[in-house]
């Protein structure tokens, strides 16, 4: 093992990046559980052991794992939960019940093919990666594992949604409720596609077609509060109803609405 002094000055650079941010932009885990790996002695810079939190490293440092650390986080659980309206993602607000109520042994589906049973440990400092307002439903993750939570709804995420939304139009004779798309103009669907903006910030490009004459299909990339409704609005749509049915690769399928299942050791979002 290197000296004090040389180690440090081959750790220690503070013109670098620090070593919780690095870790998480390489995906190795979240700067939370960096945080609490780093004081134990489980992350190794160039081969010599960091235990100071908020080392700065140089950004092409090598960076090595302790096995105890990766046995912590697969140990971690991610839920897909199929919420019915009435529920929030989050924290409890407004008297309003949240999601994570339902995660109790009787709603775990028959159906789960994970092999795993429930713990109560499994409930612990679970939390919505992607939420779902209130009247909403469809596949919501909660999620123990940073990887996961950053790679749905990090900065740089880019992981596709997407969401059923059964829509009303309002022309001068009257609510169309029914065959909306023989009457919806077919320029608006290019507007939502492309050319909107939330809070005066132009909105990423999404895929947005007709799944029925009543329903259409949206592909977003990005997720602001209440996005898709208000998205509607500004082109004369009323949201009637909306379900998301998959995160990135990973689909509701038949998921019973209120039942849940763990996220597939195979299965990649």
């Amino acid at each position: 093992m290197l000296p004090a002094s040389e180690r440090d000055e081959a750790v220690h650079d503070q013109t670098g990046v620090r070593l919780s941010k690095r870790m998480s932009e390489l995906g190795l885990c979240s700067r939370r559980e960096a945080d609490e790996w780093i004081p134990r002695g489980w992350v190794r810079v160039n081969g010599e052991p960091v235990t100071e939190l908020g080392t700065r490293i140089p950004e092409d440092a090598r960076i090595e794992i302790d096995a105890a650390a990766r046995s912590v986080q697969e140990e971690r659980v991610t839920i897909l939960l199929h919420k019915p309206v009435g529920y929030v993602s989050g924290q409890a607000e407004d008297g309003y019940t949240p999601a994570v109520t339902l995660v109790t042994p009787e709603n775990q589906w028959e159906e789960d093919t994970s092999g795993k049973r429930f713990q109560p440990w499994h409930r612990k400092s679970l939390a919505p990666a992607g939420r779902l307002d209130i009247d909403s439903t469809g596949l919501l993750v909660l999620t123990q594992d940073g990887r996961i939570a950053k790679a749905l709804i990090g900065e740089d995420s880019t992981t596709e949604k997407e969401y059923l939304v059964r829509v009303a139009y309002a022309t001068p004779q009257g609510i169309v409720d029914r065959d909306v798309q023989s009457v919806f103009p077919a320029a608006a669907i290019k507007q939502l596609e492309h050319g909107l903006s939330l809070d005066g910030v132009a909105l990423k490009p999404a895929k947005v077609s007709w799944q029925n004459p009543e329903q259409l299909r949206f592909v977003l990339r990005e997720g602001k509060k209440r996005q898709i409704r208000r998205m509607c609005e500004l082109v004369g749509l009323q949201v009637v109803g909306l379900k998301r049915i998959r995160m990135g690769r990973v689909v509701l399928g038949a998921l019973p609405p209120g039942q849940w299942r763990y996220l597939g050791k195979f299965e990649k979002f």
